[in-house]
């Protein structure tokens, strides 16, 4: 494993000589990444080794070890430059994955939210440092109890600049679950959603060319009204023939992704991040601005849908409903020792060579 991240980094390197170097962002929601310690302040106990999940250190470092395989695995020639995360209890599990297990030759750095979430789960940020330079970052408030809802994830802003000298605004966000199918759950993230848009067109007001990308689990499809009617969000092929002030691009195209024949008819093909009762869906997402799908721009992305990281290992038999499901943590109360109910999505950028040599470091 140590040896796998060595290659990919010292590969990287080599990059600078190159017409484009590779810039990747990843998302991930890495199911309850809870460290073994109790914190009085959050409802964490069924993450103790004293718990009934018996939640022990080894099954801890198990699963970061594990995480890191997976950030190795999508990075192929180049790991991600940076790492919008889901599901993190704390910046001790974040110092644990960076500087303790195997990505620590990789050098991230993060930063992460401290939410009022009843169980301590916030949303964080990796990022190299040689390759974004942290600019500033704070936290979207959520107003959920001011609103009468159970207090939920906040909102993590951090802009940089990349490697071609552009800044970069990314937002990271974990919305309020949709497992009770409650009228008033579908209406704490209608409230998730305007928060998150006004917060992004105070942004544009400032800066009305600013280069935008929006990260998370947004515990919604991506025809929901949530993308739709409140974010602006639309797929690439919509924007080809509408014009949308302020638009973002969904990379999840579900229409596209989900009903063509070539795709559907595929055996055990994935077809979200996400499996319910033998159903696969699009519940994590990454939106850019428009700016950042142009051709002529120095750093741009250029993927037209979100990639899905379905690598086989990532996989096992669904023994209720068939076909193949995320190797997961835990199953119920179970442990199964994977990674994660959900699976990463990433999307390819590119920076010409030209602005990398005119970058001051």
């Amino acid at each position: 494993m140590h040896k796998l991240i060595l290659y990919i980094v010292m590969s990287g390197m080599a990059f600078g000589t190159w017409a484009q170097t590779p810039f990747c962002i990843m998302q991930y929601n890495v199911e309850n990444l809870f460290d073994t310690k109790n914190d009085v302040q959050t409802n964490d106990d069924e993450f103790l080794e004293t718990s009934s999940r018996r939640w022990t250190s080894s099954r801890y470092w198990h699963k970061l070890d594990g995480l890191a395989k997976v950030i190795a695995a999508v990075g192929e020639e180049r790991l991600p430059a940076l790492i919008a995360l889901c599901e993190v209890e704390n910046d001790s599990v974040l110092y644990d994955l960076t500087k303790r297990s195997s990505l620590r030759a990789v050098g991230y750095r993060y930063v992460v939210t401290q939410s009022a979430d009843p169980r301590g789960i916030d949303v964080a940020l990796l990022y190299q440092p040689g390759m974004f330079r942290l600019l500033e970052h704070h936290t979207i408030k959520m107003p959920s109890v001011e609103n009468g809802y159970t207090p939920t994830r906040d909102i993590l802003h951090v802009r940089g600049k990349v490697i071609s000298g552009d800044t970069l605004d990314v937002l990271v966000c974990h919305f309020p679950s949709r497992s009770r199918g409650t009228r008033k759950a579908d209406e704490h993230r209608v409230l998730a959603a305007t928060t998150l848009r006004c917060s992004i067109d105070s942004l544009f007001m400032v800066h009305p060319h600013a280069k935008v990308v929006v990260a998370g689990d947004f515990n919604a499809a991506p025809g929901d009204m949530v993308f739709t009617k409140i974010l602006c969000a639309h797929e690439y092929f919509y924007m080809q023939n509408n014009r949308v002030n302020s638009a973002l691009i969904n990379g999840a195209d579900a229409t596209m992704y989900l009903t063509t024949p070539r795709r559907s008819k595929v055996k055990n093909k994935t077809l979200g991040s996400y499996r319910y009762r033998g159903e696969w869906m699009f519940l994590d997402h990454i939106l850019v601005s428009e700016n950042l799908l142009d051709s002529a721009s120095i750093f741009r992305c250029i993927d037209k849908q979100v990639q899905v990281a379905d690598f086989p290992f990532l996989l096992v038999d669904d023994q209720t409903y068939g076909g193949k499901r995320p190797h997961r943590t835990y199953q119920g109360p179970s442990y199964r020792g994977g990674y994660s109910d959900h699976l990463p999505i990433y999307l390819n950028f590119v920076v010409n060579k030209k602005a990398q040599q005119n970058t001051t470091r």
